[in-house]
């Protein structure tokens, strides 16, 4: 077991502790006909955009639209991302409710306005952390450091109390730098695994 305790865990949300649809079918309901890289290379431009803040919902998908070039409408669009979410994994909930007896917990998420809402009204996780990070609020998102800086601010503690559980590679890499303890995880399986490790969690489902 590690050393130094862990006062606090941060969870990323989709592929964490939400599963996400799969990419494939997204990608065939807005009518684009390039393989996933290139279907992420036009999305990405704009949802830095609406993940941070700095353009709306109506804007962020007649932005898409138009660079794509497809017949998708906007409003169609948008309403495929909003089946991205699938839905919490089984047992976050509980993960969840274990964990708050001992430690804080939050969650930092690239998101944006829209899907937070939505994940909001429909399920209790978003509304279960002791704290929210959210891209769409901080106007910058992971694995920017400045978003690792602006946690540290939040809570108060030393880097290496906290533990950030994050899908992504990058966001785990620029976390560690950062001084976080940080592990990358697929699902809320992996997520109790790490959670094991530092011994904040001794069940293994």
């Amino acid at each position: 077991m590690l050393e130094t305790r862990i006062d606090y865990v941060l969870f990323d949300l989709g592929g964490v502790l939400i599963e996400l649809g799969d990419l494939a079918i997204l990608q065939a309901r807005t009518g684009f006909g390039g393989d996933q890289a290139e279907w992420l290379g036009h999305l990405d431009p704009w949802l830095a955009r609406f993940e941070t803040g700095r353009c709306s919902a109506s804007d962020f998908a007649s932005g898409v639209v138009a660079d794509w070039g497809v017949e998708t409408t906007p409003d169609q669009f948008l309403e495929v991302l909003m089946d991205w979410a699938i839905g919490p994994y089984p047992g976050t909930s509980e993960l969840l409710a274990e964990l708050q007896n001992t430690v804080g917990i939050g969650c930092l998420s690239n998101i944006n306005a829209m899907h937070w809402q939505d994940q909001s009204e429909r399920w209790p996780v978003p509304t279960t952390f002791d704290d929210h990070f959210l891209s769409f609020e901080l106007g910058v998102r992971k694995p920017d450091r400045a978003v690792f800086q602006a946690v540290a601010d939040r809570l108060r503690l030393h880097p290496d109390r906290i533990l950030f559980i994050d899908d992504v590679a990058a966001n785990v890499a620029e976390a560690r730098a950062f001084g976080f303890r940080a592990e990358q995880v697929r699902g809320v399986d992996g997520a109790i695994r790490a959670l094991q490790e530092v011994g904040l969690v001794t069940r293994t489902s």
